[in-house]
């Protein structure tokens, strides 16, 4: 049942994800969806190069269970390698946060990476990794040409 309201919150999430999206989960983190996972991207915007759409750009991190948790030296990145790393941020039980590409003030549900380029393109993949380096969760979006 937590794997269908995670799909429904990526599915509500729609606002979040560009249009041709095909959402992909990690399988081993598709079992565990009852803890922390990716809940939501809003990508890259092909046509929106200005600083403020970096603010527009995020990844979403969700915790479903009842208990908060550490993210402290967890790990967010896309398939160019592009890393974020949580540091001394707790994430509340069932509360969610939004990563942000832009330079921004830290909040409990907003964070920003400072960066002034994009990561998140329209074609990606993120990835949820903990302190130890084991996958927590990804998402996949957008569709890989094959040559």
């Amino acid at each position: 049942m937590t794997a269908v309201a995670a799909v429904a919150a990526v599915a509500v999430g729609a606002v979040a994800l560009p249009a041709a999206a095909a959402d992909h989960h990690h399988p081993a983190a598709r079992a565990h969806h009852g803890t922390v996972y990716i809940s939501g991207v809003q990508a890259h915007s092909a046509r929106d190069h200005s600083v403020r759409a970096l603010d527009r750009e995020w990844v979403s991190i969700t915790n479903n269970s009842r208990r908060g948790i550490s993210l402290n030296g967890w790990t967010l990145s896309d398939r160019d390698g592009h890393t974020y790393r949580f540091r001394h941020y707790y994430l509340a039980g069932r509360s969610s946060v939004r990563v942000h590409t832009g330079v921004g003030h830290d909040t409990r549900t907003d964070l920003y990476q400072d960066r002034r380029r994009s990561v998140w393109d329209s074609v990606d993949k993120a990835t949820l990794r903990n302190e130890h380096g084991r996958i927590v969760d990804d998402a996949s979006w957008g569709r890989r040409s094959h040559r």
